[in-house]
């Protein structure tokens, strides 16, 4: 019987409608209390670490989970489910996916209704998360994202809906694998996986998108001593309007690490176009590009080479390898 771990964080699979159809947490987490879940398939081992609708998350209550993951390994733990509130879920599992050893199935699931509504899907996914972590198949893929019967990679899905049961998808590579009759079946997986312990996380590591006439200011705005890195969503490819380049140099000269990405749903940043403010300047005056991930998993990237206390050169080697 494998025994897995299931770590609550509280969100909307923890919440319930109150009379005024109001979405709230509860005293008690309701997905908790399913100690019998599977019974007889796995024996499940709750704790519930925090209760915290996810735009309360920050790295600091995902290096707590992290941690706590890493000494249920030590103690033969044979998976671990994590249910958590589906804004910042993405953030959470890639931070996972990067700062813990790929030795157990780690799977990450939350609801987009709450346990009272008509056609809630938390128990059903808490469910499928669970037959995920105790399938020895599911061993060596990653950090998994587990919603909706279908098995997305940390490392590339995110959130595309507001309220729809099936928002989260994998823009590009699509799912890895499926849920099919209580049962994982995977059909592709990551070619590289990356690991980078730390045991602190930095703060003041920002993101920003760019826009049609964006200038400088809100650069100028980071321009201090607080400031850690940051990371920019480009137009297109990866380009800027010429207006933000002296800010963005001023950051540079205070070497503040910058990362460059795409605001784009779907390709990869490249640096293609040579003109002024084009991927090509960027990358010559010393951004970082960073293909395959989105703002928000770009900057958890970053957060944590910064965290580790990776050198300029090891940090830059440690951001462009997210596709390979």
């Amino acid at each position: 019987m494998k025994k897995i771990l299931a770590i609550h964080t509280g969100g909307t699979i923890s919440m319930s409608q109150n009379d005024q159809g109001e979405i709230v947490p509860n005293a008690q987490n309701p997905i908790a209390q399913q100690a019998t879940i599977l019974d007889g398939k796995v024996q499940l081992i709750t704790d519930e670490l925090f209760n915290l609708p996810s735009p309360h998350v920050t790295p600091v209550q995902m290096l707590a989970i992290k941690q706590r993951i890493v000494r249920a390994i030590a103690a033969g733990i044979d998976g671990v489910v994590i249910t958590h509130g589906t804004d910042t879920l993405e953030e959470t599992a890639y931070f996972l996916d990067l700062t813990l050893p790929d030795t157990i199935p780690v799977v990450v699931t939350g609801a987009m209704r709450s346990s009272n509504e008509v056609g809630s899907d938390g128990l059903h996914n808490f469910q499928s998360a669970i037959q995920v972590a105790a399938a020895d198949v599911s061993r060596g893929k990653g950090v998994m994202v587990v919603m909706n019967d279908e098995i997305h990679t940390a490392r590339y899905v995110t959130k595309t809906h507001t309220t729809n049961v099936a928002t989260f998808r994998t823009p590009t590579f699509g799912p890895i694998g499926l849920v099919v009759k209580d049962h994982p079946t995977y059909f592709q997986q990551l070619i590289r996986q990356e690991f980078c312990d730390i045991d602190h996380v930095v703060d003041h590591v920002y993101l920003l998108k760019a826009f049609a006439g964006m200038d400088g200011t809100f650069f100028d705005a980071l321009n201090n001593d607080q400031t850690a890195g940051l990371v920019i969503e480009g137009l297109g490819a990866g380009n800027l309007p010429p207006q933000t380049l002296p800010a963005v140099q001023r950051l540079l000269d205070r070497q503040i690490p910058i990362v460059l990405v795409s605001r784009c749903y779907n390709g990869v940043a490249e640096d293609i176009y040579d003109y002024q403010g084009g991927g090509i300047e960027l990358r010559k005056m010393g951004l970082m590009l960073c293909q395959g991930l989105n703002g928000q998993k770009a900057r958890i990237k970053l957060l944590v080479g910064l965290s580790a206390g990776l050198p300029n050169d090891a940090l830059r080697e440690f951001l462009k390898t997210a596709v390979s």
